[in-house]
């Protein structure tokens, strides 16, 4: 006998969490991380030339010389290869984050935010594939949930920092301040980067680039002590 399908359980399937998109294997060996790493060098390159609307597999195969199988070995559409490069961007920059908070007491969390900051912003600056990653990941509820719990370590670093602002607050709530401050700085980022390429020229493009990441800076401490205040 078939089964019903009832109102309650399509409740159950619109609440659903999205799937967590992964590898379905990394790679073990030496020659194989290198195909792997080729891999994710030619998927950031085609991402900045192309967008990710216009994102293949065959065009990223192309550019790492491996076959298009060897892709498949690795990852199961486009969507799980984007999550491994924000994986692999948000890695770095925790990395930092550990280092800037062993180095700033946490008394002092402006002098890491500032450092914080300066960072993402050298990011942005230098690398193109990073604002490609950053806009990619968004597409999908997949995508999105699956970013989330990749920067769910960063997030805990800052919330840790920045405990003095909000020293009775729970952890649930300075993470979440945590992310309303990294996705804020992300989103202004994506302009500074926009606004500087318009520039009539290299110095008129850097002294608006430096001035949008000063403004950013001078918005989030403000916003930050009001929280603090408030």
């Amino acid at each position: 006998m078939p089964a019903v399908t009832t109102a309650d359980d399509h409740v159950s399937l619109e609440k659903a969490a999205p799937e967590i998109l992964l590898p379905r294997r990394r790679p073990a060996q030496q020659r194989s991380r290198e195909r792997f790493n080729r891999i994710l060098k030619a998927a950031r390159s085609v991402l900045v030339d192309v967008g990710f609307e216009s994102f293949t597999f065959d065009e990223v195969a192309r550019r790492a010389e491996v076959p298009i199988g060897t892709l498949y070995q690795f990852f199961a559409n486009k969507y799980v290869l984007i999550c491994e490069l924000d994986r692999e961007d948000t890695a770095g920059i925790v990395s930092e984050l550990k280092r800037f908070s062993e180095l700033v007491p946490a008394l002092q969390w402006p002098d890491f935010l500032n450092e914080f900051i300066d960072h993402l912003a050298s990011l942005w600056h230098d690398d193109p594939s990073r604002r490609a990653v950053w806009h990619a990941v968004q597409s999908t509820p997949a995508t999105r949930a699956t970013a989330a719990l990749t920067e769910s370590e960063m997030l805990a670093i800052i919330a840790e920092v920045m405990r003095p602002l909000s020293p009775g607050a729970a952890r649930e709530v300075r993470t979440q301040l945590a992310g309303i401050l990294v996705h804020t700085v992300c989103s202004l980022l994506n302009f500074a980067v926009r606004d500087a390429q318009l520039g009539a020229s290299s110095a008129e493009n850097e002294a608006a680039f430096a001035a949008t990441v000063a403004e950013i800076k001078r918005m989030v401490v403000a916003y930050l002590f009001a929280v603090a205040t408030g």
